[in-house]
This record gives C-alpha cells, structure tokens and sequence, in this order.
C-alpha cells in the first residue's frame, strides 16, 4: 500500500467519522483535536476503523502519532511496512 493509498484510506474513514469535514480541506499538520474539534470517542472510533479497513491495531499509547494527516500517513506506512 502506497502512502497515498494510506492518506486516501484515513482521509475516508476520518470523513465517515466526522462527516462535517471536507476532506479537501484537511491540512496535513491539522491536528485531529484542536484544529478538527474530533473529541475523544470521534478519535476511538477512527481508530477502530482505521484498524477494520487496514487491519492496523493502534494501541492508545501510540494515539499521538496519528493526531495529524501527516504523522498518521507515517505511522500507517511503518505498521503495514
């Protein structure tokens, strides 16, 4: 999987779980929490479907890596790799 397969992937599963935001607006250092408003259960839950679509499991420690586009499409990457 490529990185941008990657970035399509998250970008797909993070607008199914906020669907008010467009995906082509997503900067790749917008932080998930601050700069998207995504609370708590809105990251739990992208992690639970990032993990069913890419088969990645995210422990919560890690959850800080994938807090922007950019880190997210990196730590993705090394998990698949």
């Amino acid at each position: 999987m490529t990185k941008d397969d990657i970035k399509a992937a998250f970008l797909k599963e993070l607008t199914s779980v906020a669907p008010d935001i467009d995906a082509a607006d997503v900067g790749g250092d917008d932080q998930l929490q601050d700069d998207l408003e995504l609370d708590s259960m809105d990251i739990l839950n992208l992690v639970t479907a990032l993990h069913e679509r890419l088969g990645v499991n995210i422990p919560e420690e890690d959850y800080r890596r994938i807090e922007t586009l950019n880190k997210a499409v990196v730590y993705l990457a090394e998990r698949l790799g």
